[in-house]
């Protein structure tokens, strides 16, 4: 049976090849004679000004260039209510630098105002993605506006792992135990909180809400590959505990999380290939339709948008801030950790990725709200998939070039998480429809893997309470990664 998507691809194909024939057949005016004789009955627009990158009409600004009164005023409206709110945060933004060089012994108000910073750098990282995204082709604008929103999480990612110090009395956090617990944390977040938040939205209008299999189909699929993926080192780790040299076996663990990582980006870089060329008339027509059923169609195109030098000049400032805010956060997690009692997997797994994801989440919902579901529910499943096969791996790869003992040997707790929320977000996904009920079912989820995060011990923490225990990594020198498997 043929899908209606691809009916639609095709018929847009042949409406452009018809389009092309008239256009190449329709005669054209070269003398003012053949010019309409009363020009003041059109209403004719001035031309947009010309630009060496061609930009789609969907993201025209009618400007170029650089002009600050209106780069300030389109980056304060935004793209949407939330994201208006959302700036209101931007005063926190001067306070914690400020207080991070003037109080530094003040640590957990440190924490806190760079926390609440992130919230609104990232918000312009994505809304100056969006607007950079709407000005090419939709399927590479949903991949680049899915990878812009990702620079927060690589960022993090990376500020982590070159801050990394062996475990030790002086340094009991694991930064690269973090980095593993916010890679399942960021994918868990966006696969249950966001899409459950989508799914919610889309309910406030509407009793269901439907969306192309295209879509779910190679999400889901891509999802439990990358699951799969992301548990083979656990799982060759956990089997040889005990069994083989510790060292050895950390050894082969972590060669095998690098060849791992490898064979993911290779994987996401097939399905980049896939959505941009031998299947991107689908897609295309599928996001087109998006677009039209949008109920906010027609206040975006009113909406003032940034010029292409502006989108880039915001994006970045924004990375500029992203960068100097992630490093304050990551200086004081040992704080948060050592002194507060906080849990290192509550902050992995919850702390990190809500903040570096709040401005994805939020355009998703937005898209939600307006009827656009399958345009919200790629850009769930792209930015779930870009974790799951790109920046995780790419944390891998980062931490084998500065000779960090970054690998996939994840907590069995958190695994087994990650593994039932993508047969859980998979068996919503099968019937290509969604309600506010699967929504509340997937925000239920995710809150009570948070309450279980918040009370998982620290490994040094098991270690103390349980220092003969033969599942505990006793030795200092190896007491890094593998130090809470049991």
């Amino acid at each position: 049976m043929t899908s209606p998507y691809h009916t639609a691809a095709r018929e847009k194909r042949a409406a452009e090849r018809a389009s092309d024939e008239r256009n190449t057949t329709l005669p054209v005016a070269s003398t003012e004679t053949e010019r309409p004789h009363h020009p003041h009955h059109l209403h004719i627009h001035p031309p947009a000004p010309k630009s060496w990158f061609p930009v789609r009409e969907a993201g025209e600004s009618g400007r170029s260039g650089f002009h600050p009164w209106h780069f300030f005023r389109v980056i304060a409206r935004s793209s949407n209510l939330a994201s208006r709110i959302v700036n209101i945060l931007w005063p926190v933004v001067p306070a914690a630098l400020a207080v991070r060089y003037a109080a530094p012994h003040q640590e957990l108000a440190i924490f806190i105002l760079a926390y609440i910073a992130m919230v609104p750098c990232a918000n312009l990282v994505g809304f100056a993605g969006q607007n950079l995204a709407k000005k090419v082709p939709h399927v590479f604008g949903v991949l680049a506006e899915t990878t812009f929103g990702s620079l927060v999480e690589i960022i993090m990612f990376t500020v982590l792992i070159k801050q990394y110090h062996p475990p030790s009395p002086e340094h009991a956090v694991d930064n690269t135990q973090v980095v593993r617990a916010a890679i399942l944390g960021s994918i868990l977040a966006t696969m249950l909180l966001c899409l459950g938040f989508c799914f919610i939205a889309a309910g406030f209008k509407r009793k269901e809400t439907h969306f192309s299999e295209i879509v779910s189909e190679a999400g889901s699929g891509l999802l439990l590959t990358a699951g799969f993926g992301l548990a083979v080192p656990t799982a060759f780790y956990t089997a040889l505990y005990g069994r083989y040299d510790t060292n050895e076996l950390k050894r082969k663990t972590l060669e095998i999380s690098q060849s791992t990582a490898v064979l993911l980006i290779i994987a996401y870089l097939v399905y980049v290939f896939f959505q941009m060329r031998t299947h991107h008339g689908i897609y295309d027509a599928v996001f087109e339709a998006d677009h039209e059923r949008d109920d906010d169609k027609h206040k975006e195109l009113r909406s003032h948008r940034l010029t292409l030098v502006e989108s880039i000049i915001a994006l970045t400032i924004g990375i500029g801030l992203v960068t100097i805010i992630a490093i304050t956060l990551v200086d004081k997690i040992h704080y948060l950790v050592e002194k507060r009692g906080v849990s290192d997997a509550f902050v992995g797994l919850i702390m990190i990725p809500l903040v570096e994801k709040a401005a994805e989440h939020l355009t998703a919902v937005d898209e939600a709200y307006d009827n656009s579901m399958n345009i919200a529910l790629s850009a769930v499943l792209g930015s779930t998939l870009q974790t799951a096969l790109l920046n995780g791996p790419l944390a891998v790869i980062i931490g084998w070039g500065l000779g960090v003992p970054m690998g996939f040997n994840f907590e069995v707790f958190d695994l087994a998480m990650l593994l039932l929320a993508i047969l859980t977000v998979g068996n919503f996904l099968r019937d290509q429809k969604s309600n506010y009920l699967e929504g509340v079912l997937c925000v239920i989820v995710y809150v009570a893997i948070g309450v279980a995060a918040a009370h998982y011990p620290n490994p040094h923490a098991l270690h103390e309470a349980f220092p003969g225990n033969g599942t505990i990594t006793t030795a200092p020198e190896t007491a890094g990664s593998e130090a809470g498997h049991h």
